[in-house]
């Protein structure tokens, strides 16, 4: 890059204001991509940095796809906009219905938005809806888990159990509860679904009994906590949850925004683990992170109850909600292409594959001194780091370190996470790992 076109992207930067990040250290220090190919983010220089961390759990297809890049543009030079209030398109329904046919059974209703966070958001209102529709309007409690992340919309922040995620800005909703988590000393070096941990889903149990199930709408969990460092789930908890909900009438609500779409080594964590929710969020690799685009999956007897059952007259809205980019069309056209991707390279099978793979290179870390635990489950894993005196100051400094050295991944606090595109190779899987050896040692 020519050193006045350097000088002015320098320039320029003082405008933007970066979401979760310490502005003042990227400012001192920026991090920038120019391009991306396959598995590698470029820098402006040219220098090839390979991505860890699939983007943001957006890319597992890879960067550069010209078949949902072409999609896009085809879409946008045919329909560029249509809004979702009261008229809507062929791709809306297209893409609902491949989207459906990788769900589990029975979640046959989709909701588009543009966020994980408008996709909880969206599901807490359907669950409130649900009830109410049901005669049962005193439902208002949602139950949700310590070290959760759901968003940041206000009820996202209310479901999350990340203390610097809530700490400025006070509860969020109220009427929110939450379990312990389920990260555990005796699961510490665990690979895949832990021994240890199964009982704290009567935690659920526990706040029932404290509330009254009545007044309880839903619980809402993700099935690996993904943002916190890849907590994988205990073997039985998700079915011990599962076992309580529908006991007591509370719905299920899945947040497969980071898990969705094959980082499992299924299409969805809820199929990996055998237990079916009421609802499913998703967004991020649902068009590969080419398009902001989200969706609720949702049970067909919560919208028979909405919708079908409606008192209402047909003129009037069964639901009052919804967003501007809802189902936008280039968002459909880049869905519908990255599942075809998907489904005709068998992208879901090969992130199977690969999985042992990945995880013996995770844990293969395992022997470095500032490393005081691993985890992983399909084509994801987490490390956690000796803190310094400043709590997350190790975690910043070693992706900051691993930009340098060749490697992009993400941290949040002092955990490192890691869950690459499907598409790469073993080559490449030892590559990322030899990168994070000799990073982290040097710390």
């Amino acid at each position: 890059m020519a050193a006045a076109e350097t000088h002015a992207n320098a320039a320029s930067a003082i405008h933007h204001w970066l979401p979760f990040t310490p502005n003042r250290d990227f400012h001192a220090e920026p991090k920038i991509f120019a391009r991306a190919e396959g598995v590698h983010y470029y820098t402006p220089d040219g220098r090839a940095v390979l991505d860890g961390a699939s983007g943001l759990f957006t890319s597992p297809i890879g960067h550069g796809r010209r078949e949902i890049a072409e999609a896009v543009y085809k879409q946008l030079l045919e329909l560029d906009f249509v809004s979702s209030f009261q008229r809507s398109h062929p791709k809306a329904f297209e893409a609902a219905e491949r989207v459906a046919r990788l769900t589990p059974d029975g979640l046959d209703k989709i909701f588009f938005a543009s966020s994980g966070s408008e996709a909880v958001d969206t599901a807490m209102k359907i669950a409130m809806a649900y009830h109410r529709a049901r005669g049962q309007a005193g439902r208002t409690i949602f139950v949700s888990r310590e070290r959760a992340y759901h968003g940041v919309g206000f009820g996202g922040v209310a479901l999350s159990g990340l203390v610097n995620n809530r700490r400025t800005f006070g509860p969020g909703l109220p009427n929110t509860v939450h379990m312990r988590h389920t990260h555990l000393k005796e699961n510490l070096f665990v690979k895949g679904e832990p021994e240890h941990g199964a009982d704290l889903a009567d935690d659920l149990l526990r706040l029932i009994n404290l509330h009254g199930a009545e007044n309880i709408a839903a619980c809402i969990v993700e099935p690996i906590a993904g943002s916190t460092g890849i907590l994988v789930p205990p073997k039985n908890y998700l079915k011990r949850l599962r076992e309580i909900c529908s006991a007591h009438g509370v719905l299920l609500v899945f947040d497969e925004v980071i898990t969705g779409f094959g980082r499992t080594g299924r299409a969805f964590a809820s199929q990996s683990f055998g237990v079916t929710p009421d609802m499913m969020t998703m967004a991020k690799a649902i068009t590969n992170g080419v398009q902001p685009m989200s969706a609720v999956a949702v049970d067909n007897s919560i919208y028979a109850a909405i919708v079908e059952k409606s008192p209402n007259p047909k003129a009037a809205n069964e639901f009052f909600h919804g967003y501007t980019w809802s189902a936008h069309p280039a968002a459909c056209a880049a869905a519908i292409a990255t599942i075809d991707i998907y489904e005709k390279e068998r992208l879901f099978e090969r992130a199977n594959q690969m999985s042992a793979y990945f995880l013996e290179g995770m844990f293969s870390l395992k022997d470095i001194p500032i490393v005081t635990d691993i985890r992983g489950y399909g084509m994801a894993g987490g490390l956690d780091l000796a803190p310094t005196q400043i709590p997350g100051e190790r975690g910043h400094i070693l992706q900051k370190r691993l930009y340098d050295n060749g490697l992009h991944i993400k941290t949040t606090g002092d955990t490192g996470i890691v869950a690459p595109p499907f598409v790469m190779t073993t080559d490449q899987i030892d590559q990322m790992f030899d990168i994070c050896r000799m990073t982290l040692k040097a710390l």
